[in-house]
């Protein structure tokens, strides 16, 4: 199904459209928690109540062992949403998107919003280990697609809404605008330019404001102070440290994906459907739950996983063996649930696994050199950044959303060092993201992050050269016909250096031509003195590809 429209819309009714996306992703955020808390209490406490409050542990069911049944009741439902109504609702949501803006001209089917909303709903309350922040990505997206449906829009205006609605999203569910705007720049806008960031800011604002009106303004994490000064943190010493973490929080990212891709892959081929692969790996998240919360006395890795990390950050846990642990099982529990068919993000399981490793390592080098001042909730925080930016590829969302999420700028530095190094770890080991590599799977290759825009500014000029053709006059002197060294015919369009290449080859490709004779201006006589050069097909192709190969 192909949309399109003559022109693009104004911006002032772009900028409304915008708002009217914000509003569906605040609201949508605020609906989305309540649903989750619904289900929440209902397969954990056996009550009817919306309030869930995710930093804080779960008491322990009153069902007993019984609860290791409640992420398979969940994985039924899921697994018959999922089938009957949207397969676009399994998994973690912001590949569907991306492969929508890239490859469908913004086109995502209404119902996505529902059925995404409920799975992920019903797969979050009931304990599998995936986030919030897919979810509300996909809701918000499928809801700026379908405005761009209703109404008359051509597929860029209808592109730009859907990352409109994916920056709300994430901005409304976290409060981090800035987060939600640089996530729609690095992830899903084809272009950057002033027209499109004040659209995609202007959902973003509307849905923050929103979200804050609804869920409160507190930043998502309440961090005790760091009692670190910006002098130590910025010590060469710490510096490296961050350096360090960060190259351990790519491998991670490299672990993380590759679990969860292999996983999908191992419930693939186990014999059976749907349903009985999800309840299968649910039963194993369930087990999980149980051993951990009689061992240890909370579920820990169940569910966003946020009551954890505020448990690093706060200092409640200080064993750095046991933080490794609650990393690896974590790892476990989310390629278990999303590898067998779970609906949720990855983004809240990556901030996880940061905050554990990272806690680890900060436990490790207080104990070691406690002269160095460095506490352990920097150490979770630059964990936190280096495994999304790692994992996604999204380093400026990753660092920019960790300071939105615990409203403290002290750290900024050792996070951009430690996301950088991550992301550059992970390329070195493996090119795509968990984003991208489900694309490429499916023979979609998108880039990771914002390319520069090549045939527009390439010029005639940058291709032309002085091949050996031999050109006939006509008796008015005009060019009559062109011919190539072994004397074929050739048919040709004219140009001139100035032209943009992408318009000639267009002007070649619809003529049928197998060269472009240049001219030195548009206004030249066609005649073969005034000739002073030609683009050719195989020119035209290594030039392109000289240029796509210098902007990698």
């Amino acid at each position: 199904m192909t949309l399109t429209a003559p022109t693009r819309y104004p911006i002032a009714a772009m900028l409304a459209f915008a708002a009217l996306v914000g509003v569906i992703a605040g609201v949508g955020a605020w609906l989305f928690r309540l649903l989750i808390g619904l289900v929440h209490n209902l397969a954990f406490l056996g009550v009817l109540r919306l309030d869930y409050e995710a930093n804080a542990h779960t008491v322990a069911a009153p069902f007993g062992a019984w609860v290791i049944l409640a992420p398979a009741a969940g994985a039924v439902l899921v697994a018959f949403l999922v089938s009957n109504f949207a397969p676009e609702a399994k998994g973690h949501g912001v590949p569907e998107v991306m492969d929508a803006v890239h490859f469908r001209e913004g086109l995502i089917r209404p119902q996505v919003a529902a059925v995404k909303s409920l799975a992920s709903a019903i797969s979050i309350g009931t304990g599998a280990s995936v986030g919030r922040e897919g979810p509300i990505v996909q809701i918000g997206s499928a809801f700026g697609s379908t405005l761009g449906q209703i109404l008359p829009m051509g597929a860029p205006d209808r592109r730009l809404l859907v990352a409109a609605g994916a920056g709300a999203g994430i901005a409304a569910t976290f409060n981090a605008p800035l987060g939600g705007l640089l996530f729609a720049v690095e992830l899903l806008l084809l272009s950057v330019n002033a027209r499109n960031l004040l659209v995609v800011a202007t959902a973003v604002v509307v849905a923050t404001r929103i979200g804050q009106a609804l869920l409160g303004d507190a930043p998502a994490f309440v961090v005790p102070a760091l009692e670190v000064s910006k002098a130590l943190l910025l010590a060469p010493g710490a510096l490296g440290l961050f350096l360090l973490l960060g190259a351990v929080t790519g491998l991670l990212s490299v672990a993380f994906i590759r679990a969860i891709y292999r996983a999908e892959d191992v419930f693939d081929a186990i014999p059976g459907n749907y349903y009985t692969r999800h309840v299968l790996g649910m039963l194993g998240v369930g087990l999980l739950l149980w051993v951990l919360l009689q061992r240890t006395g909370h579920y820990y890795v169940e569910g966003v996983g946020y009551a954890t990390i505020m448990d690093v950050l706060g200092g409640a846990l200080s064993d750095p063996w046991f933080l490794l642990l609650l990393a690896a099982l974590k790892l476990v529990a989310t390629a278990l649930s999303i590898g067998s068919g779970a609906s949720g993000g990855v983004f809240s399981p990556a901030l996880f696994i940061g905050a554990t490793a990272g806690g680890a390592v900060g436990v490790i080098v207080t104990q070691l050199a406690p002269g160095m001042g460095l506490g352990v909730p920097a150490f979770a925080l630059a964990g936190m950044a280096g495994m999304v930016g790692g994992t996604t590829g999204a380093v400026l969302t990753a660092i920019v959303m960790i300071t939105e999420l615990t409203d403290d700028t002290a750290i900024l530095l050792p996070l951009i060092i430690t996301a950088a190094a991550a992301w550059w770890t992970r390329r070195a080991v493996m090119a795509e993201s968990i984003y991208t590599m489900k694309l490429l799977a499916r023979g979609h290759a998108v880039p990771e992050g914002l390319q520069a825009p090549v045939l527009p500014v390439l010029r005639v000029a940058d291709a032309m050269t002085q091949e050996p053709f031999r050109i006939e006059a006509a008796p008015d002197g005009h060019i009559a016909a062109v011919s190539d060294a072994e004397g074929r015919a050739l048919r040709f369009v004219t140009s001139w250096p100035r032209e943009g290449l992408l318009q000639a080859a267009t002007r070649m490709h619809d003529a049928g031509a197998e060269v472009i004779l240049v001219l030195p201006t548009v206004q030249s006589r066609v005649t073969p003195e005034a000739v002073i050069g030609a683009v050719t097909q195989a020119a035209l192709v290594g030039q392109l590809k000289s240029e796509l190969e210098r902007h990698r």
